[in-house]
């Protein structure tokens, strides 16, 4: 009896569960079976493997080979199981040591010519291998996602061949280490924004929604700058720590994106409003995260919202309160980090132009309310600031001096208002709880009484009532005070401009 184990990792979310893939050679008819929920490519990885082995000049044995993928419960799909399997057979049947290999996980799909590929998720995977002090073998396609995180021993190989003659000691490989990543360069996006004259109240509003990370909608007439003011916020949050960049790089390694943003930029997600459902919050048959997700701490920015399926809406609710997703099928659940930053834009009709003055609306008052009944009340609820874009004076654009200050200088006021919730709490203000809320939020009598009345006149939720202490809470970081003051409070009651119009 030849039995031989060997490791490698699932995808399942962004976790990497372990694998053992236990290959067993026995006599009998020539045959090999594979076992343990495969899916069709891991199915058809037999004959992969076969040619891999036998291109890489080994003996494929002609006796009846049986392969486990434990556990048996675990759904297993892809290619990524090849080079394990590989190994597995020629370890049974004595052509590779079997011992050297429980130091190792494998990783990667085989060509036929024993072409070692990359695979989706390597960096889950390497961050599990560093928690078990094992190396992680992969292609080199997928180093430099692998090594971003710091502690993981890895090396990687360009076919069987070679990974066989380190694992015989006979031409070894040297680990890469994380000095080996290229360094990021300097982002080329000059966007800035000071390039945006005038709309000073929302310039002003998207410095309290950097400071404090809370959702802001956008509601003006065409034109006015609402998806400008929206492009530039990431131009004025900090840069991700490292925590942040390893659980952004994850989910960006799975869904196979990794690459296309720096690895310390927070992410900026625009999907056009004829995105599904699945597409916004992930899905499918094997779940792979969606906008939400691919937001995770940076921005999702929904332009004409209205336009965008009510249905579609509603299922961000739930993330924009958890900071997760939990997508549910019959086979398994997988969860998801969700944890972005809502900007939304609208139109205040659907012609674009109620309530200028210099302009003609022809919408009727039901149409009007149609169009606004597309983003429902407990979605509006969950968005801290709601602020009206008016229409610029044609002076403004001939203006040649303006008193705006720059992205850079905004991003460091922003930066001392986390460092002072962070300090305080632990955490932003848009995510503190009720209990934080009352010890961090305190109202003086005078203030809770006009925050009471407000709240009485416009019939705002207690979900509202919370959001505008958050809010309040921001502006006096901002402004360096250790208390909410009446005039940070008024500021916060400014910034509910939909809910007033609604009622």
């Amino acid at each position: 009896m030849s039995i031989a184990i060997v490791y490698t990792r699932a995808k399942n979310g962004i976790e990497a569960p372990l694998v053992n893939v236990e290959t067993h050679i026995s006599n009998g008819l020539p045959s090999l079976s594979i076992v343990g929920l495969p899916e069709t490519a891991v199915k058809e990885s037999k004959d992969r493997v076969r040619s891999a082995i036998i291109n890489s000049h080994f003996d494929f044995p002609s006796r009846r080979i049986t392969i486990n993928l434990a556990p048996a419960d675990l759904p297993k799909g892809g290619g990524r199981y090849d080079l394990a399997i590989a190994l597995g057979i020629l370890a049974a049947s004595s052509q590779i040591p079997a011992k050297v290999l429980q130091h190792y996980e494998f990783l990667g799909e085989l060509g036929l010519s024993g072409e070692l590929r990359a695979t989706q998720g390597a960096l889950s995977a390497a961050i599990q291998c560093s928690r078990v002090n094992r190396t992680l073998v992969i292609a080199p396609d997928n180093l430099q996602e692998a090594i971003l995180c710091e502690h993981a021993a890895v090396i990687t190989t360009d076919n069987l061949l070679q990974l066989c003659a380190h694992l015989h000691g006979r031409q070894l490989i040297q680990p890469a280490v994380a000095s080996d990543m290229p360094a990021e360069e300097p982002a080329t996006d000059c966007t800035d924004l000071s390039d945006i004259k005038g709309q000073t109240h929302a310039k002003r509003a998207l410095q309290v929604a950097a400071a404090g990370q809370h959702n802001i909608v956008f509601c003006g007439p065409p034109g006015t700058g609402k998806t400008l003011l929206a492009s530039r916020l990431p131009s004025i949050l900090p840069p991700l720590t490292h925590q942040q960049m390893l659980e952004v790089a994850t989910v960006y390694s799975i869904s196979g994106q990794l690459g296309k943003h720096g690895r310390y930029q927070r992410p900026f997600r625009s999907p056009h409003h004829t995105a599904s459902a699945v597409a916004l919050v992930g899905g499918g048959r094997q779940p792979k995260p969606g906008e939400v997700s691919l937001a995770h701490c940076g921005v999702l920015f929904l332009d004409e919202m209205p336009e965008f399926q009510r249905q579609v809406l509603e299922t961000i609710r739930e993330p924009m309160e958890s900071g997760e997703i939990m997508i549910s099928r019959a086979s398994q659940q997988v969860c998801f980090p969700a944890s972005f930053q809502l900007v939304g834009a609208m139109n205040p009709c659907p012609c674009g132009y109620f309530g200028d003055p210099e302009r003609n609306c022809r919408c009727s008052t039901e149409q009007v309310r149609r169009y606004r009944d597309k983003i429902s009340g407990p979605l509006l609820d969950r968005i801290d600031l709601q602020v009206t874009v008016n229409r610029l004076s044609s002076r403004v654009f001939t203006q040649t001096e303006h008193d705006t200050k720059t992205s850079e200088q905004i991003r460091e006021q922003v930066a001392r208002a986390w460092q002072r919730q962070l300090q305080r709490a632990g955490k932003t203000n848009a995510r503190l709880n009720l209990k934080e809320l009352d010890i961090h939020c305190a109202l003086s009598h005078a203030d809770a009484t006009v925050l009471h009345q407000a709240i009485d006149k416009f019939q705002l939720s207690p979900r509202a009532y919370h959001r505008i202490l958050r809010v309040a809470r921001t502006i006096a970081d901002l402004d360096e005070q250790d208390h909410i003051t009446s005039e940070h409070l008024y500021e916060a009651l400014a910034y509910r401009a939909l809910d007033k119009a609604i009622t």
